[in-house]
């Protein structure tokens, strides 16, 4: 691959030539959302904040004020309640929850541990209910020290401790309904219920299934598999289905793989032979110089039906073999499925995959199988505001057999390698990456990159070191997302407001900077709410920030949320009519022991160890959240 052309142009010079040309963009963010929406082809939804009178505000919440400690603060007037936590049960016969004598028998009955992305869909499928519904959320790792006393370092856990550890990963699926007096409840005994772990048995399909280098003793077909974990963040599609991203699946391995023909492919993918985990200790599996085809049977989107608990996962390698933060679907003009991804690494690459088929509203069976064929892209940035869409194609360019892709399949197992071929910009660890169904842009947050210098920056990567990150706004020609060229413009410049290179409205307040941005989500009026995962190392708490993207009041930024010491939020998710707001609150205490921790949020009780959890937050007396 060409080397990337580096800069040393201050980012003030770099931001300058963007905001001139931002300006010859009729309505980009310089007017109401409808002339936007109107501009490029599309039609504002039901109550979408388009109708709102010039310079009215839709975001009118106090904002709440920064600050650290043990609890988790959301702003005046609402209210938040913790719905389901680490070891609650999921299903009527669940043990009690007792981390003195943990065992995979019970966690395989109780919501796992550190949960990240949260989907919520609604109960009965094809409904827009708000009260009722099932909740799938992602149990990302684990942190052994904080969830069991006295537990050693995770690659010395015994056996039986390992077995309760591993079935603590995966997702787990619930039904929850809001009841009467507005506080909402797992349904214990529903037959939706589920807990899906890296033993769980699944199905590979798409353009790498059946490929010789997936054949492993529990896959001698290399299409039969078993098993997610490192899941991090996820969408929701459509036709009700469920995708959730495998992310840092290396740490889980160990073993010495220099003879099982894929060492570029594993140092890539940032594998060791070191055992950093208990799991490759003790089971062959993980074990690199047992089972060295192992590794790539991970790393993949998989498709969960959450409606159908009886359906086997699929794992898509259509949309390519990466530290996926997650993948999110919109449905183009033409009915194509477009699904947009982050390779959350530093100096990794943002992606985009177009459906080969097209979308059916009356049509479920036909819709479950969008995701298996279509082509993969990856995001070339240029400084003019410009982005191409390279296809990641077999035969295309240097993607041939000389450079080890003989067949498409390879292209998918070797994602990575096939992008910085093709020459896709190294990003700022892309993270979530989502589409506003009002205004159907696409918002990529970018949450930081400590290791990049300052003289190899870019446009859509200002800075050098980048500690706290930034957001960028890519916009479809005329909405139609299987364009392979788009426009992009830079949201915000995250890190505190008077920090040189940062970008937010000249209105923010005190405590609306934010840093880090991580997950996002959209209301109904098409405002971003913004989860960050980093804030705390300038001494203020992770959580949550709102703001509007058009008009004049775009880019402003009020924090809404304030997460407990050593925690991150994740999974942000509202319901349909924007009344409820579902999330994770992902490892409180990280840093500390069970012992000693940091916080015992949720539970404060010295017997209790701090617990990862769901919350669930709405407006006292009820109504839109934000307003």
């Amino acid at each position: 691959m060409p080397e990337k052309p580096s800069s040393s142009r201050p980012f003030a010079d770099i931001l300058a030539a963007r905001l001139s040309r931002r300006q010859a963009l009729k309505g980009l963010g310089a007017g109401s959302a409808s002339l936007l929406m109107a501009g490029y082809g599309l039609t504002p939804q039901a109550g979408a904040g388009t109708q709102k009178g010039a310079g009215e505000f839709s975001l009118t919440f106090k904002e709440l004020p920064h600050g650290l400690d043990e609890h988790l603060a959301v702003a005046e007037g609402y209210q938040s309640q913790i719905l389901v936590r680490w070891g609650d049960a999921l299903f009527a016969d669940a043990a009690a929850f007792d981390p003195q004598k943990p065992s995979e028998a019970a966690q395989l009955r109780q919501f796992g541990y550190n949960n990240d992305f949260i989907g919520f869909v609604s109960l009965p499928l094809g409904s827009d209910s708000s009260d009722h519904g099932l909740l799938t959320v992602n149990h990302e790792y684990t942190r052994p020290a904080m969830m069991y006393p006295g537990a050693p370092d995770s690659d010395k856990l015994s056996e039986e401790l390992t077995r309760a550890n591993i079935v603590a990963h995966g997702l787990s699926v619930v039904e929850v309904k809001k009841q009467k007096n507005g506080q909402w409840k797992l349904v214990l005994d529903s037959p939706y219920n589920r807990r899906i772990t890296p033993w769980t048995p699944m199905q590979i399909t798409g353009p790498a299934a059946g490929s010789k280098r997936l054949q492993t003793p529990d896959s001698p077909d290399g299409v039969q598999t078993r098993g997610t974990y490192g899941n991090c963040a996820g969408g929701v599609t459509p036709w009700g289905t469920i995708l959730t991203g495998e992310e840092n699946v290396d740490y889980f391995f160990g073993g010495d793989y220099s003879n099982s023909g894929e060492t570029d492919n594993y140092q890539e993918f940032g594998m060791q032979s070191r055992h950093r985990g208990s799991w490759s200790k003790h089971f062959a599996r993980w074990d690199m110089s047992q089972t060295p085809a192992e590794p790539l049977h991970m790393g993949w989107i998989v498709e969960i039906d959450p409606y159908d608990p009886t359906s086997v996962p699929k794992k898509r390698t259509v949309l390519g073999r990466y530290k996926h933060e997650g993948a999110n679907v919109h449905i183009n003009p033409d009915g194509r499925v477009v699904a947009y991804s982050g390779d959350d690494q530093q100096f990794q690459f943002l992606y985009k995959f177009v459906s080969l088929n097209r979308y059916q509203p009356d049509n479920r069976a036909a819709n479950l199988r969008l995701l298996d064929e279509g082509q993969l892209f990856c995001a070339r940035f240029s400084d003019d505001g410009t982005l191409n869409w390279l296809p990641l194609k077999v035969g295309h360019g240097p993607l041939t057999s000389a450079n080890g892709f003989n067949h498409q399949g390879d292209v998918m197992l070797d994602c990575r390698k096939a992008a910085k071929l093709l020459g896709a910009t190294p990003m700022d660890r892309p993270e979530d990456v989502e589409v506003n169904p009002v205004n159907g842009q696409v918002y990529v947050m970018l949450t930081n990159n400590s290791r990049r210098k300052p003289d190899n920056t870019d446009a859509a990567n200002p800075r050098g070191p980048n500690r706290a990150g930034q957001i960028v706004e890519l916009i479809a020609p005329k909405g139609d997302h299987a364009s392979e060229t788009f426009n992009w413009e830079m949201l915000i410049v995250a890190g505190p407001k008077d920090e040189p290179g940062t970008k937010y409205h000249p209105q923010i307040s005190a405590n609306g900077w934010l840093a880090c941005p991580d997950n996002c989500a959209f209301d109904k009026l098409g405002n971003l709410w913004i989860a960050t995962d980093g804030a705390e190392q300038y001494d203020v708490a992770d959580g949550i920030w709102a703001c509007e993207l058009s008009g004049a009041y775009r880019a402003l930024t009020k924090r809404f949320l304030r997460t407990p010491l050593g925690a991150e939020l994740c999974g942000p998710f509202f319901t349909p009519d924007s009344e409820n707001l579902f999330c994770a609150v992902q490892h409180p205490g990280q840093g500390s022991t069970f012992d000693k921790p940091s916080t015992r949020w949720p539970d404060f009780d010295d017997s209790l160890p701090p617990r990862p959890s769901v919350v669930v937050i709405t407006k006292q007396g009820g109504g839109r959240i934000g307003s």
